[in-house]
């Protein structure tokens, strides 16, 4: 008998099964366990949108290899190529598709970054595989040039919630697929370069200011919680998709603990073995703090291609240097005991991201691929 499940979780750790996705413990190790009641690490892969192959250099592929039909790019490119690169996961599935992003990559900037649309729930579940689903509950987005921080304790922000409940969690409740639900992508909760704060904060300073966005952030996770659970009372919880490179205010921690299961922290490091322990003493040190244990909602890296020359990485000088890459900062983060997965940056290479597991012609970057592939195929040996 084989040694990963139908879900991709491991035979070797096993648990009560039950109807949904789970958290348990066995000793010090987090895991998600999958309805199987079997240890699953979720190893995903992000930014999956079909409008990638319908730019006018490869709109052709779309036609030919996939009837232009997205239900066949779903089952024949999407699942089969995730399945075939061990992949167990569907991560956040929208996509940079234009913004200031695509002239320069420099964070220092203020720039907007344009997303595609999330894939539905039907469309998550026709994947037939394990899959996070996106709910925004702001716009506070470090990439965002234009944020918006609503007033949480406004009827407006309530009914906000509850509309992402009853439109998403109506459908996703009974599945066995899903995982569970996360918010918003690299959220800012001290004040953005574009000047907007949370309403309420304004000349506040030192503990008045801490006091306030305690009670901001209580009152923002405990209606999303709210609404989630009136209709779905048993996936996961998955909280904002914090980065792990920016400041996190320990009031904003504190006042997710009660309504959140897992603590998403997102990171990019650079590829030296200096980044790559800064990232594990820090998401260590978040999960000593709050008690949680850790998703990696988004990371990767990139290199400079053919249709995309400017997108350039300190010590990343081409596909297989990716590669190495990946497999080095992933060999020692697994055998974190609080670790329960990553989800990769992304799928196929357009001109807004500019990096992919694939070209923009559809073809994997096989030097890239291949040891990537071979790696997830062997994660939990790893163990």
């Amino acid at each position: 008998m084989s040694e990963i499940d139908s879900y991709g979780g491991s035979t070797r750790w096993t648990f009560d099964a039950t109807d949904a996705f789970r958290l348990d413990r066995d000793g010090d190790r987090w895991w998600l366990v999958d309805p199987l009641g079997n240890g699953f690490l979720s190893v995903g892969l992000n930014h999956i949108d079909d409008s990638d192959l319908k730019y006018p250099h490869n709109l052709d592929i779309w036609q030919k290899r996939y009837g232009g039909s997205r239900e066949r790019w779903i089952s024949e490119g999407v699942v089969t190529d995730l399945r075939n690169w061990g992949f167990n996961s569907i991560g956040w599935t929208q996509q940079y598709i234009g913004g200031g992003w695509r002239e320069k990559f420099d964070w220092s900037q203020i720039v907007v970054v344009e997303h595609g649309s999330q894939w539905t729930v039907a469309d998550l579940e026709a994947g037939g595989m394990p899959y996070i689903i996106q709910m925004r509950l702001a716009e506070n987005e470090n990439w965002n040039g234009r944020p918006y921080y609503p007033d949480v304790f406004d009827a407006d922000f309530d009914d906000h919630c509850a509309y992402l409940a009853r439109s998403i969690c109506v459908d996703a409740a009974s599945s066995k697929n899903l995982i569970g639900y996360s918010f918003v992508d690299a959220p800012l909760w001290f004040r953005h370069p574009a000047g907007a704060d949370w309403p309420g904060l304004e000349g506040l300073d030192g503990d008045k200011r801490d006091a306030k966005l305690f009670e901001i952030a209580s009152k923002y996770y405990e209606t999303i919680h709210r609404h989630i659970r009136t209709y779905d009372p048993h996936h996961l919880i998955l909280g904002d998709r914090y980065n792990g490179d920016n400041e996190l205010p320990e009031v904003v921690l504190e006042a997710a603990k009660p309504y959140i299961d897992v603590l998403s922290v997102q990171y990019y490091p650079g590829n030296d073995q200096a980044s790559r322990e800064k990232m594990i003493t820090h998401a260590r040190g978040l999960h000593e703090r709050v008690g949680k244990p850790i998703l990696i909602p988004d990371i990767g890296n990139w290199t400079a291609t053919e249709l995309n020359p400017q997108r350039t990485m300190d010590g990343v000088p081409d596909q297989a240097t990716r590669a190495r890459h990946y497999i080095d900062t992933f060999t020692d983060l697994v055998r974190e005991p609080w670790l329960l997965g990553w989800h990769w940056c992304g799928y196929v290479e357009n001109l807004s991201r500019g990096w992919g597991m694939k070209d923009p012609w559809d073809q994997p970057y096989t030097e890239y691929v291949d040891p990537v592939a071979e790696f997830n195929r062997r994660v939990y040996d790893l163990l």
